[in-house]
C-alpha cells in the first residue's frame, strides 16, 4: 500500500470527522496526525474487511474517546469559530445559529442515531462502511440514518410552526 497516497486521500475526511466530534481545531489536527501514525504502525494488521476510510475513522474515533477519558472531560456542545467570507454579518449570524441548532438537535438524538448521522455527514462514510463499523448490514445503516433524518426533520417542522 502506498502510505503517502492514503494520507493524501483520507487526511481531510479524518480531520473533518474529528473536528465535528471535538469542535477544536488543534485537537483535531493532533488526533488526525496520531491516527495516521497508528495506522502506519499497524498497517500490517489491516485485514481489508472494511475500506481504508472505515478503518481510519475507527482509529480516529477510538483516539478521540481515549482523549476524553484521559482528560476526564464530558463531550459538550461548543460554538465553532466560523470565518466570515463575503457574507454580511447578519447572514453569518443566522447561518451560525442554524448550524448550532442542527448540532443541538443531532446531540438530542438517541446515541445510535447520532453516531450514524455523524459518520454519514462528518466522516463522509457510505452506508456500507457505517454498517461494517457497527457489525450490521448496509440496509441497517440506511434505515437508521433515514429514521434519524426524519426525527431531525420533525424538529424543524415544530420550530417553523
Amino acid at each position: 500500500m502506498d502510505l503517502d497516497k492514503i494520507y493524501k486521500e483520507y487526511f481531510e475526511t479524518v480531520y473533518k470527522y474529528l473536528l465535528y466530534l471535538s469542535h477544536n481545531t488543534d485537537l483535531s489536527e493532533e488526533l488526525t496526525q496520531e491516527t495516521f501514525y497508528r495506522a502506519i504502525r499497524k498497517i500490517n494488521q489491516f485485514k481489508e474487511k472494511s475500506s481504508i476510510s472505515t478503518w481510519l475513522i475507527q482509529i480516529a474515533r477510538n483516539l478521540y474517546f481515549d482523549e476524553l477519558k484521559r482528560n476526564k472531560k464530558l463531550e459538550e456542545l461548543t460554538d465553532i469559530e466560523y470565518k466570515i467570507y463575503d457574507k454580511s454579518i447578519e447572514d453569518t449570524i443566522v447561518s451560525n445559529e442554524e448550524k448550532l441548532e442542527l448540532k443541538q438537535r443531532i446531540n438530542e438524538l438517541e446515541e445510535i442515531h447520532k453516531k450514524v448521522v455523524l459518520l454519514r455527514i462528518s466522516g463522509e462514510l457510505d452506508f456500507k462502511e457505517i454498517g461494517i463499523l457497527f457489525n450490521k448490514s448496509e440496509t441497517w445503516a440506511r434505515v437508521t440514518f433515514y429514521r434519524a433524518k426524519n426525527k431531525l426533520m420533525k424538529g424543524v417542522d415544530k420550530n417553523e410552526q
